[in-house]
């Protein structure tokens, strides 16, 4: 586990997905879920090289079929410690063979974590080593913890929305939308949105939302500024709200397995780079 602290925020790290496992103020408050087994047995995975599911998890880039389970498999492999110290923490991954069964390319990808005061900045670096084009997605999937219950948080926007989330038929997107606010700002989290799984926002005007709870002075602010797709995720009566930043979505029903045709797909000409960046800012 790797730490970066200073006199606000101690964050932990696992080099296990790169995943954040903890992030507390000096007075010991909580803002990461706890990843109970019983309920969610994650923290806040990194999802790639896709963000959701595949239609049938199936799909073809350059001529031949490949298989690759919903999220991928970022979160679950061991990442090498580039660089570690109370500011900054570099956490690298490369292609393996088992990678390669799944998803064809050569590719290093670094996440860095930077703390600075109460804000930890993510950057996501991909970097095409395959002597073809690449295709990927990434994106964040950070569950906040709300002890006692998301409908006691609100998620405030940027601007004034009108929220339409895209329904998800399973791992799938329908081509039909849900509306959930009309030109206001603030979102009043409730359960019944989760009944069948997450809040899909593809198109919105705002680069940052903030989570806060009614009673007190806790919030978490995201800024997903160059993301373009918004996620909100829980499970029915669960105390975490995850707020996740991707830069593609999941499969849509009609998919015909093309992976150059996903929703913002990512494109990288051999030996280039890409950075992603969201920040998350702790008060309390």
């Amino acid at each position: 586990m790797v730490e970066l602290k200073n006199e606000f925020l101690t964050v932990k790290i696992s080099e296990i997905g790169a995943e954040v496992h903890s992030v507390k103020s000096n007075d010991e408050t909580e803002f990461i879920w706890t990843a109970d087994p019983n309920v969610w047995a994650m923290h806040a995975p990194l999802v790639f090289p896709i963000c959701g599911g595949l239609k049938d998890d199936k799909y073809f880039v350059h001529g031949k079929e490949y298989s690759l389970a919903k999220h991928g498999f970022a979160r679950f492999m061991t990442f090498d410690v580039e660089k570690s110290d109370k500011n900054e923490a570099v956490f690298l991954l490369t292609a393996t063979d088992e990678t390669r069964k799944q998803y064809p390319f050569e590719f290093e990808l670094r996440v860095i974590y930077t703390l600075n005061k109460k804000t930890l900045s993510v950057r996501y670096n991909v970097t095409n080593k395959s002597d073809v084009d690449m295709y990927y997605a990434i994106g964040g999937h950070e569950g906040y913890l709300c002890e006692d219950g998301i409908e006691n948080y609100d998620v405030v926007f940027e601007k004034n929305e009108s929220l339409k989330s895209r329904v998800l038929h399973g791992n799938l997107l329908a081509d039909e939308y849900k509306p959930i606010t009309e030109n206001s700002n603030i979102l009043h989290l409730t359960y019944d949105y989760f009944s069948v799984d997450a809040l899909v926002f593809q198109k919105i005007n705002s680069n940052k939302v903030t989570l806060t709870h009614k009673n007190s002075s806790k919030k978490i602010t995201v800024d997903f500024t160059g993301f373009n797709c918004l996620m909100l995720w829980t499970k029915p009566g669960a105390k975490y709200i995850c707020i996740e930043p991707w830069t593609s979505s999941p499969d849509v029903e009609e998919s015909d397995y093309d992976f150059t045709k996903k929703y913002c797909i990512t494109k990288l000409a051999p030996n280039e780079s890409n950075d992603n960046i969201h920040t998350i800012t702790f008060e309390n």
